[in-house]
Parts: structure tokens; C-alpha cells; sequence
């Protein structure tokens, strides 16, 4: 009863707020957000959105929230879990990804499989490992709820529908920016915002020999392509030839945001490395013998001091404001249970 009175209160605002605009404010260094037509941003939305994703009904056996697996303590990462675990206790085959500055990403899931929010929502939803909701069950168990009728019908001409869900989640993952780390600082003029190893670790980074920015660039340190980088020499995962069914593409992998990477442990798509030292050393060593390893991966003949240095600097990649944001905490206490 708590919890319908809460969810009520919360729900009855979003009805109020439902032609207001929303506007996602980032820092001059990034590009604006890039928002669809056909899902343009109001605050009701985003409120809906954020009540959705906090919001365990949406799975089959009430067992699972989006954030059950993409915590704000973790950056929304699933901290500490190779994999996720579903509905039933099920275990996922895929480790969590980051969802800061998700709204940028044209390229989502790990194999690059969906080129928007929108359709990347529907698929933890409706995943049999995951939330195991069939689009239909789910839309006639939020009709039951009299609040999200309503708040559904102030934003939604059409009401509740499988799309209007994923629109209303993806409203909300586009504000979750993060930029306030000791970087962001430093590149605002804050010079002493990073550690005298950090910066070395920023040297490093950008140059040459340390090879990172080739593939980490951009103000969300990824340039969004896929790539084999030599993780394995026999891949489990095919990655991105579940797509395209091309021997070449076997073990190609999105490169991922490194914003915030110090919280998302264990590492990979897989989550095989625990730690942000055994992921720059593995990238240190050139990888496994693989075929259709990325040229780009090599041995780079770092000492260890520098293996430490870049690791200090990844940490300084780290936005403490962004975990603790309330904006983007759950609505109520009990929505999150």
C-alpha cells in the first residue's frame, strides 16, 4: 500500500509536468545531446522513464529492475558481476555496460546490435535470461496499475504500448551525462585536478607508444567501432558475426566508454578481467594469438611504472558526482525493492 501511494505521488506529478521540456545540459567540451524526432524530451518522460527503470513489475516475476543490473553506485554497471543474473536466478552471458553518456552511443549492446535506445530497450525486456517479458503481458500488467495509466496517457497520446515503455526509458537514459571528473576539470583549466602520475598516464595515453586514444577518443573515451582485441585466441562469443555471420567478424566487440571505468569492474564483455591493472597489461602484452585480432593490437613495452601511471590516469576518469546525483537515484525508497 506504501508503495502505490508513493509511486501515485510520484506518478501524479509526471501527469502535471507532461508538456514541459527537458533539456539535457552538457559542459562545452561535449556536443550537444542527440535526441530522435520522434522521441523529443519533457520532463514527464524522463520522470516516467526514470520510474520505469526502477521499477521490478517490469520484469516476469517482479525479481528485476533495469537497475538491477545498472546500479548509480557503479556508474550503471552491474559492479562486481561478470554477468547479470536475471529472472529465476537466470545468469546472463554478458557482462552490464556503463549507461553514462549512453545517449551518445549509436552502436548498443556489445556486438553493436541496435543503433538507438529505443530498440535497445525492448531487448532486456523481452530477453528470457533477463526481465522475460513477452511486449504484450507487459503492457497489460502496467494497464492494471492506475498510475501509469495516467502518466502514460499525459505523455503518450496512444497510452501504454511496448514503445511508449522504451521511449520513456530511453528519455531517461539520455540524461544520465557524466562529466565531472578530475579530467573535465583539468581540461576546464583546473591544473591541479590530476596527480602527477595521472598525468603521466595522460601522456601515455594519447601518445604513440602507450596506443589507447586510437580507440578511446572522443569526450566519452570511445570512437564507437567494433574490434577483436585478441581477448582470446578461440571466442566463445562470436560477438559481432552473430550479426553478420562473417568468419572476420568473429570476437569483434564494441569499444566501450571509459568514463567512470574504475567502478565498472570486472572488465571485457565478458568480465574476465577483475581489475584495471590486468586490463592494461593484457593490452601491454598484445594480447592472445588470434587471426582476426585489430592490427592495432601489439605489444607496447611499458615498464610497470607506467602500467601504474595509466591506471592512475583511467581513475581520474572517475565522475563521484554522477553516483550520487539524485536526479537519477530511484524515485522512492520503495520503488527500488
Amino acid at each position: 500500500m506504501a508503495k502505490r501511494s508513493l509511486l501515485g505521488i510520484v506518478l501524479t506529478g509526471v501527469a502535471l509536468a507532461a508538456s514541459a521540456g527537458y533539456v539535457v545540459k552538457v559542459p562545452d567540451h561535449f556536443p550537444p545531446m542527440p535526441i530522435p524526432d520522434d522521441n523529443p524530451m519533457t520532463i514527464a518522460k524522463v520522470e516516467l522513464g526514470r520510474q520505469l527503470f526502477y521499477d521490478k513489475r517490469l520484469s516476469s516475476d517482479n525479481s528485476v529492475a533495469c537497475a538491477s543490473c545498472h546500479k548509480q553506485e557503479y556508474a550503471f554497471s552491474d559492479g562486481g558481476h561478470a554477468v547479470s543474473t536475471g529472472v529465476e536466478g537466470r545468469k546472463g552471458t554478458r557482462n552490464a555496460p556503463s549507461l553514462a553518456d549512453v545517449g551518445y552511443r549509436d552502436k548498443l549492446f556489445w556486438e553493436g546490435g541496435s543503433p538507438r535506445l529505443e530498440t535497445q530497450a525492448i531487448g532486456p525486456l523481452t530477453d528470457p535470461n533477463e526481465m522475460n517479458m513477452d511486449p504484450a503481458a507487459l503492457e497489460a500488467k502496467l494497464r492494471a496499475i492506475p498510475e501509469y495509466q495516467t502518466a502514460f496517457k499525459a505523455v503518450f497520446p496512444d497510452g501504454i504500448t511496448m514503445l511508449n515503455i522504451a521511449k520513456a526509458l530511453s528519455a531517461f537514459e539520455r540524461t544520465l551525462v557524466s562529466a565531472n571528473s578530475p579530467w573535465d576539470r583539468y581540461r576546464e583549466g583546473d591544473l591541479t585536478a590530476l596527480s602527477p602520475a595521472a598525468l603521466r598516464g595522460m601522456q601515455l595515453f594519447f601518445s604513440e607508444r602507450g596506443d589507447c586514444f586510437h580507440c578511446h577518443n572522443g569526450q566519452d573515451f570511445t570512437d564507437d567501432s567494433l574490434r577483436n582485441t585478441a581477448l582470446a585466441t578461440v571466442y566463445e562469443d562470436i560477438g559481432l558475426a552473430r550479426i553478420t555471420g562473417k568468419d572476420e567478424d568473429v570476437g569483434k566487440f564494441k569499444v566501450p566508454t571509459l568514463r567512470n571505468v574504475e567502478l565498472t569492474a570486472p572488465y571485457m564483455h565478458d568480465g574476465s578481467f577483475k581489475t584495471l591493472r590486468e586490463v592494461v597489461e593484457h593490452y601491454n602484452n598484445g594480447g592472445q594469438a588470434n587471426l582476426n585480432a585489430d592490427p592495432l593490437m601489439r605489444p607496447l613495452g611499458l615498464s610497470e611504472a607506467e602500467v601504474d601511471d595509466l591506471v592512475e590516469f583511467l581513475k581520474a576518469l572517475t565522475d563521484r558526482s554522477f553516483t550520487q546525483d539524485p536526479r537519477f537515484a530511484p524515485p522512492s525508497p520503495a520503488a527500488s525493492r
